[in-house]
């Protein structure tokens, strides 16, 4: 088939015969990895244990990802902590420029994935719209970053539901990835924004180039997170 489990579609060069080939001998491991993850996840909840750590460092098969996904991260724990809560925050106060920005990267988000394609029904860019929207509300010292588009795509593809990528996404942005590593990008954008705009100022033509100015902004920044 031209578009694989996840939507996306493959490339015109794409060896069916290769990949046939491997899969075929790859799948006796694929199914013994299954049948071990079922009788594992048997009693309903994922046991934190050496033997789990060993499983998803071979792979968790996708049937069982998103509900591996939601009880490692503390994902699923968030969530029924605190019911009705992301629903609540897409009745909440609107944000134009927060709403603007997602949707600016929407069209941007796997164009080579039908599944986000405004032609496919239904079509995911509803569902990214929401869940980033939310995190927006949810985390206000982050908001949207260029980027999330992409780690939420994902997570909306494994999961196929709206609510559980919300809460992976916080655990992602909020708990897994280095600290702040959102706001820093934010305050590096900006600056470059900044240096941009000077630059089509009376600084145009001095033959500084824009990479010059950030880095020189960053350094000389008080509030910049590289000052020494």
């Amino acid at each position: 088939p031209r578009i694989d489990p996840y939507g996306f579609e493959r490339p015109e060069d794409f060896d069916d015969a290769a990949y046939e080939k491997f899969f075929s001998s790859y799948l006796v491991t694929l199914t013994r990895r299954a049948i071990k993850w079922s009788r594992l996840l048997q009693g309903g909840s994922v046991p934190r244990s050496r033997t789990v750590k060993r499983y998803v460092r071979k792979g968790v098969p996708l049937e069982h990802r998103a509900r591996v996904w939601m009880a490692l991260s503390g994902a699923q724990a968030q969530m029924d902590q605190n019911p009705g809560y992301y629903h609540r925050l897409l009745q909440g106060d609107r944000n134009p420029r927060l709403e603007d920005a997602i949707r600016t990267d929407l069209n941007r988000t796997f164009p080579d994935n039908v599944k986000f394609r405004k032609t496919t029904e239904p079509c995911l860019q509803k569902t990214l719209y929401n869940v980033l929207l939310a995190y927006g509300h949810h985390n206000q010292g982050v908001g949207y970053c260029q980027g999330m588009n992409f780690i939420a795509g994902y997570l909306i593809l494994i999961t196929n539901n709206e609510e559980e990528s919300f809460w992976l996404l916080d655990a992602l942005v909020g708990r897994i990835l280095p600290e702040n590593i959102f706001r820093t990008w934010k305050l590096i954008h900006g600056h470059r924004r900044q240096a941009a705009r000077e630059l089509q100022g009376p600084a145009a033509g001095t033959g500084v180039s824009v990479p010059v100015s950030c880095v020189a902004r960053l350094r000389t920044d008080s509030d910049s997170p590289f000052q020494s």
